[in-house]
């Protein structure tokens, strides 16, 4: 559940105080009046000379004026100089940076026409782009099977691509234009598909060495029969089996590899709160963990592959390069509580750090459907975070009973989804914020959602509150697939194309997210 917000600690920092020229009382005959007040007062300091009572055969020696302003001179001149240099310096970084980058922030470049748009007007159904780059290389993953489609933004209309012809070489393309590296590509592999489909995109192979998607045209044939799956990283393994039919009452401790996604966050050697690894360099968790004083990505160190947290506490962790918050997140409401970790240095993967799957779109969860959360939250309402990773099973609950007024009575909006027990006793909790919800499907697991928030722990009608990850799917791969762009050469000489991970018709259920208990959510 969400960690619970403390107030921040207060510095009194006064700086250095330097002591009163003047003394509280004045020595009699003392001017009465400051000396910058007089009207004939020095521009540089005044030395006065001493005076002997007896004649000396020695001249006195006096500080020379024109010695002191000249070092003085001399001072302000280096600083200035250094001053200057430095501002150079910054000019030219930010004149090769608007160079390079003519997009700021997030804004993503038309083709090379200087034109900046946002990420949610790119694969929106709508061309703003002066020659249509944002509607032009938009593909997506559906369903349980990761079925390749490509938009058609002449149809508006998203289509399976035809497995005839298809190469990894086209695969490694489309995975790079959804946001991931090729250095995780997985494969490419013709299935059959559930459903009929009437139309399709084919590649017109006598088209030459051109783009991608200039050899895709639309067919209502595929002489296979097969339709392209496409995996752009090994997601959703793990090397220790979990027994799916069996209720683990009140959490179990885990073991290595069981939960291989599962990573701890910490500030200033202390967990926080929980993520889940997507990639190499991808981290979901929830906005909440990162909002206020803890938005600072280098406060932060990511832990992965380890049970315990005292033996983190001997190793170094991860470097947080990058924290992006999702734009419409609501602290009140806890609305759209999602945030991505951007690690400095890439994960490599092994049998105990592996990414867990984000949902397709197309993919249904159902109602008292299976899934799991794991932590290292307190293992009671008030109590101490956990130094050994936990894990328990609960079921997803219908948004509208969740939302009836003997739950939270209409608090569950579409970003959010609820799991758990009506009776208590089994619930996610302090600490446990950002960590996964997920569920087995088709022998991958699946991330269904983030932890977020809740009303107590484990406390009857109060099951936890999740982040729906069906929701946010597309939000992720659009940032995710702009750093790409940001990056890579490649990229940006194909117009720096915008991947959407999810334009679906989702059901009632899907638009729910779920959520878990926070012990006295403040935040």
């Amino acid at each position: 559940m969400p960690m619970r917000r403390s107030a921040p600690p207060y510095y009194e920092n006064h700086g250095f105080q330097p002591e009163n020229v003047y003394s509280a009382r004045q020595p009699v005959g003392a001017n009465p009046y400051p000396q910058y007040f007089s009207t004939n007062a020095p521009s540089v300091p005044s030395y006065v000379p001493r005076v002997s009572t007896h004649q000396s055969s020695r001249p006195v020696a006096l500080p020379s004026e024109r010695t002191c302003g000249s070092s003085v001179k001399k001072i302000i001149i280096i600083i200035l100089s250094i001053l200057l240099v430095i501002c150079c310096a910054i000019a030219a970084f930010f004149i090769w940076y608007f160079v390079e980058t003519r997009c700021l922030g997030s804004l993503m470049e038309c083709g090379s026409s200087g034109v900046c748009m946002p990420p949610s007007m790119w694969c929106d159904g709508v061309s703003q782009c002066p020659n249509g780059e944002d509607e032009a290389r938009c593909v997506r993953l559906f369903g349980p099977d990761f079925i390749l489609e490509v938009y058609s933004p002449v149809s508006k209309s998203w289509y399976p691509v035809c497995q005839d012809d298809w190469n990894d070489d086209y695969g490694r393309t489309a995975c790079e234009d959804m946001g991931y590296s090729v250095d995780t590509y997985f494969y490419s592999r013709g299935v059959a598909p559930e459903v009929s489909f009437k139309s399709y995109m084919k590649l017109n192979t006598s088209a030459g060495n051109i783009d991608l998607y200039k050899k895709l045209y639309s067919s209502d044939t595929c002489t296979s029969g097969n339709v392209v799956s496409l995996r752009c990283i090994e997601c959703g393994l793990t090397t220790k089996n979990v027994n799916i039919m069996n209720r683990i009452v009140g959490g179990s401790g885990a073991v290595l590899g069981q939960w291989p996604w599962q990573v701890s966050l910490h500030v200033e050697d202390t967990h926080l709160c929980g993520g889940s690894i997507i990639t190499r360099q991808w981290i979901v968790t929830a906005a909440h963990c990162v909002e206020g004083r803890y938005s600072d990505p280098y406060s932060w160190r990511a832990y992965a592959g380890i049970l315990y947290q005292d033996q983190m506490l001997f190793r170094n962790g991860y470097k947080v390069q990058q924290i992006i918050s999702h734009p419409d997140y609501d602290a009140d409401s806890k609305d759209n509580d999602v945030a991505l970790m951007k690690l400095e240095t890439p994960l490599s993967f092994t049998d105990t750090i592996r990414p867990v799957c984000l949902p397709n779109p197309g993919m249904m969860f159902e109602p008292n459907q299976q899934c799991w959360i794991s932590g290292w939250g307190a293992e009671s309402q008030g109590g101490k975070t956990s130094n050994n990773l936990n894990y328990v099973m609960v079921p997803l609950i219908e948004r509208s009973r969740c939302n009836s007024i003997f739950i939270y009575n209409g608090m569950i909006l579409p970003t959010m989804i609820c799991a758990g027990y009506l009776s208590g006793g089994i619930d996610s909790c302090q600490g446990d914020s950002g960590g996964p919800l997920v569920t087995n499907k088709n022998s991958v697991w699946w991330l269904v959602g983030d932890t977020s928030w809740g009303t107590g722990c484990a406390s009857p009608n109060r099951p936890g509150v999740y982040g729906n990850m069906t929701v946010f799917a597309d939000w992720i791969y659009k940032n995710m697939q702009g750093e790409i762009c940001h990056h890579s050469t490649s990229a940006a000489e194909r117009g720096c194309s915008r991947a959407v991970g999810g334009r679906a018709d989702f059901s009632v259920l899907m638009t729910r997210s779920l959520a878990v208990h926070v012990i006295g959510i403040d935040s």
